[in-house]
């Protein structure tokens, strides 16, 4: 868990283009965005031209609650990355809009210990440049 006053955690960077663009800045304006079919009003990630639901190609940038649960989860103790200290935890988020609509990320805030499935969460997002990473805490608005 980030202590206070602790730089933040080093991050690999998107690459940041029309296609990604409404997922990665989203955050900008508190937003988890996603990619929505026009017709059959499926929720499209990773993004796509096209909706694999109805297979239409009208997709529109809409946000979603940014509440779900955490579907799986692993905690990393492995030094991968420097600058990004283990143990941390990394997950699949199950998000409420649409089943089959997941998120890998990071639930931070929180000791991993504390971090279980089924548990809920929120979205939170961490500026760096000009995207805004969607990570998860724990969504203490339901007692988890």
């Amino acid at each position: 868990m980030k202590r206070p006053g602790e730089p933040p955690a080093f991050r690999l960077l998107p690459r940041i283009d029309e296609t990604n663009a409404h997922f990665w800045r989203g955050g900008e304006r508190g937003e988890l965005r996603f990619l929505r079919c026009t017709a059959c009003r499926t929720f499209v990630h990773p993004p796509a031209p096209v909706c694999p639901e109805c297979l239409g190609r009208e997709l529109r940038a809409e946000a979603v609650s940014g509440r779900g649960e955490v579907l799986t989860f692993t905690v990393n103790h492995q030094p991968w990355i420097p600058g990004f200290d283990p143990p941390y935890v990394i997950a699949i988020v199950a998000l409420d809009e649409q089943e089959g609509l997941r998120l890998t990320t990071n639930v931070v805030g929180c000791e991993p210990e504390d971090v279980s499935i089924g548990a809920r969460v929120r979205v939170v997002f961490e500026e760096r440049d000009d995207v805004w990473i969607p990570l998860f805490v724990l969504d203490e608005d339901t007692g988890s």
